[in-house]
């Protein structure tokens, strides 16, 4: 009886495609023999990588971006002694001004809501240029980072990881290079010094320095890869993604926690923070019922364009320089009730 019902499920499984016995085919064992034959050769190609890079061609451009970051990081701390930028308590909402817009768009999982009016707070530089953060890598051509690994690594700039691979700043400089670079000192005497008209030249540094960046980032991604994370927006600056399982810290991502990388491009490791822009037909306090009016655009742009600086003509169609605004009775709306 046993060895009938041995044939049954034997030719049941055949049937549906499935193996009976778990024991490697031939041909798998085929091929598990081809794969530890060849192994020692892609172990071999992947430690030559390394030989072609850096390319001494993009070492300049390198070099240009960390000179355009520099001045950049300087030129908006400057600017933010002076224009005033607010975050919403509960959300990642950014706006340039003195005071916040009532447009509710507030949808922070800390107040249940979908639409609410933000709650502003005094802003930081980390609110116009978002930082984005990588593992510093010691070699193009180490292995692949391990879930057990994850705190062996250093979390550097994901620009300076990308300027490092490329040649422009020495591996083991790098964390100190971070710590001089990233954070500008600029006195408040030093503001009320310069004159008002050369804020403008401020901004357009700032400006300028923001163009040279996404530039010089964008022609090194043709060289050295990157990835980002499809669900979390994790950057890793190598030919592939780690295995740190950080990934579905939300309900709505995997639960496995690995990452699903792709092809990173400029905006993920340059992020366009996207605020509502302020024109000048518009009401001093942004209301609700006029927000398809009104005009977008990044926050760096909007923060240079407040110092009076000539904002590019590709960021025009965002931010509506010429558009109609809200037909409203009351400029200034009462914020006690």
């Amino acid at each position: 009886m046993s060895n009938w019902r041995h044939k049954v499920w034997r030719n049941l499984s055949s049937f549906q495609g499935a193996s009976y016995s778990t024991m490697p085919s031939r041909t798998n064992k085929i091929k598990l023999d081809d794969l530890r034959k060849i192994r020692p050769m892609i172990l071999r190609r992947i430690e030559n990588r390394a030989k072609d890079y850096p390319v001494k061609e993009i070492v300049p451009v390198a070099e240009e971006i960390l000179i355009a970051r520099k001045n950049l990081l300087s030129n908006v701390t400057a600017l933010l002694k002076v224009f005033p930028v607010l975050t919403c308590k509960f959300c990642s909402e950014v706006f340039v001004g003195k005071e916040g817009h009532l447009i509710e768009t507030c949808r922070s999982y800390i107040r249940r809501g979908n639409n609410r009016l933000h709650e502003w707070v005094p802003g930081s530089i980390n609110d116009i240029l978002v930082p984005v953060e990588s593992y510093h890598l010691h070699n193009i051509s180490q292995g692949v980072i391990r879930h057990q690994q994850r705190f062996d690594y250093d979390r550097v700039p994901a620009i300076l990881e990308l300027c490092c691979q490329a040649g422009a700043i020495h591996p083991e400089e790098i964390l100190q290079y971070s710590k001089i670079h990233d954070n500008p000192q600029i006195s408040d005497e030093d503001i009320r010094s310069l004159p008002s008209g050369d804020l403008k030249y401020v901004g357009a540094n700032a400006l300028m320095a923001w163009e040279k960046v996404r530039a010089g980032v964008k022609k090194l991604l043709l060289v050295y890869p990157s990835k980002v994370c499809k669900r979390c927006k994790e950057v890793h600056v190598g030919p592939s993604g780690h295995k740190a399982r950080l990934c579905g810290v939300f309900k709505y991502e995997s639960w496995r926690g690995t990452h699903y990388w792709e092809k990173a491009g400029v905006n993920d490791l340059v992020p366009e923070k996207v605020v509502w822009h302020r024109r000048p037909q518009d009401p001093v306090v942004l209301v609700d019922e006029g927000r398809s009016y009104y005009g977008h655009a990044p926050a760096i742009v909007s923060l240079c364009s407040h110092a009076g600086a000539n904002v590019p003509v590709k960021y025009a169609c965002k931010m509506k320089p010429q558009g109609l605004s809200f037909s409203f009775t009351n400029s200034v709306p009462n914020l006690e009730t």
